[in-house]
């Protein structure tokens, strides 16, 4: 569905509704230029769009469907740039990601959200408040949207670093809880959430290098302190991806100490149970001629030496670490 549509003219939006007929016409005049917002749009939708501003039909269809990689492609004079959007829910511990397309011209932009995550309004309401900065044209949107999108990264990595904490603390905890399951998914999660933010590095840096016309030049640094925190969220998943690796050897170098202990403590007590097994089995063999079979305390007396022995054996293995 259409969200907005707007005119804005020497940065200032036009009063009143606007309807896409007469967006159309008007972003021809000097110092003017269209945003129109869709959310999750149908074909139907978008085709008005796509024959007024001669949108190429791939991009069209990547916006339709989403499902994309990120990415910056140029077409004749539009761009087309493809950005994930990330959003952390934390009973499930998952990183839900979202679409923001957007089709850039010299006199209009057309953005296309899919999910839940970095909603547009906000940005619009905020770039309406600053009419310097929507002087400079499409460009300018395009800069709001980018730097919403990577500072919503923000809470989805503080969320992951939360459950990487707490895997951290119940590893080395003491109990004998196995997080390996738990870990699998973190890395999963912090290896797609990668994927959505590694390939916008360099489409970024070229925007700040001003290697698209569409761009305004005073904006152009803008889009530097962007791709700063954007390398940072990238650094900071590559050191997530290496402390759940580290945290993953850990488990199972504690899981094998702890079979290990166990295979021990049973050893111990088998040592232990073998032997009155062993005693009793010699005694139980039924032979005429066995010795003390006729002395009265014979019985007791294979008891306590029982006893002995095993009190014996079990004071050794606690004290070697074994029980």
């Amino acid at each position: 569905m259409i969200v907005d549509c707007a005119i804005y003219e020497e940065g200032k939006r036009r009063d009143g509704h606007v309807d896409l007929e007469h967006a159309y016409g008007e972003r021809h005049e000097p110092g003017t230029f269209v945003w129109i917002g869709l959310y999750e749009p149908t074909e139907e939708e978008f085709a008005s769009l796509k024959s007024e501003f001669n949108l190429h039909p791939l991009a069209v269809e990547d916006a339709i469907h989403a499902h994309q990689r990120p990415k910056l492609e140029v077409y004749e004079d539009m761009m087309f740039i493809v950005l994930k959007t990330a959003r952390y829910v934390d009973p499930t511990e998952v990183i839900e990601l979202g679409e923001v397309l957007v089709f850039l011209g010299d006199d209009y932009i057309i953005t296309v959200r899919h999910g839940e995550a970095s909603a547009l309004t906000a940005v619009r309401e905020d770039l309406e408040r600053t009419p310097m900065r929507l002087k400079h044209g499409p460009g300018a949107v395009l800069h709001a949207i980018l730097d919403r999108v990577v500072d919503d990264y923000v809470p989805a990595i503080e969320g992951l670093e939360t459950d990487i904490d707490e895997v951290e603390e119940q590893l080395f905890s003491g109990d004998r809880a196995n997080p390996a399951e738990r870990i699998y998914r973190l890395q999963r999660e912090v290896l797609g959430f990668r994927k959505a933010t590694a390939p916008l590095v360099d489409p970024i840096d070229r925007l700040s290098e001003g290697h698209y016309g569409q761009i305004h030049p005073e904006i152009r640094t803008y889009f530097r302190d962007v791709n700063d925190h954007l390398i940072r969220t990238r650094d900071q998943l590559d050191a997530m991806r290496e402390l759940l690796s580290g945290s993953l050897q850990a488990n199972l170098a504690q899981v094998g100490v702890r079979q290990n202990d166990d295979v021990r403590r049973i050893s111990a007590w088998v040592a232990i149970a073998a032997v009155p097994t062993a005693i009793a089995a010699i005694y139980g063999m039924n032979f005429e001629h066995m010795p003390e079979l006729k002395w009265q305390l014979g019985y007791p007396g294979v008891l306590l030496l029982m006893l002995a022995i095993c009190s014996m054996l079990y004071y050794r293995l606690k004290r070697s670490g074994w029980l």
